[in-house]
């Protein structure tokens, strides 16, 4: 799912992502970075998140993690994209910026 957020809603996606209670993940191999929330105590499952930057304004690209890949050699999971998890959390998002 993803959410566009005005850029004058967010001075720092970074600092705004963390008080909602995201981590930040460098994927040094790919040269990207996201962020990730957790459900639960363990890795998975988590909201993954990713933000592109459209001028003006951010665009939050959001899907959920459910376990880690179970096929060998690949570094990619199956993620969910529109489930009642992530239309709750992109409501969080826009309701801690009165949107």
């Amino acid at each position: 799912m993803r959410l566009n957020i005005p850029k004058d809603k967010i001075e720092n996606y970074t600092v705004f992502l963390r008080r909602l209670g995201y981590a930040l993940i460098q994927d040094r191999r790919q040269g990207t970075e996201s962020f990730v929330r957790r459900l639960g105590e363990g890795h998975y499952p988590r909201i993954h998140l990713y933000v592109d930057d459209l001028g003006d304004s951010f665009s939050f690209n959001l899907h959920l993690d459910q376990k880690k890949t179970s096929y060998s050699g690949f570094s990619r999971h199956n993620a969910e994209y529109d489930n009642e998890i992530i239309k709750d959390e992109a409501s969080r998002i826009r309701g801690s910026l009165g949107l």
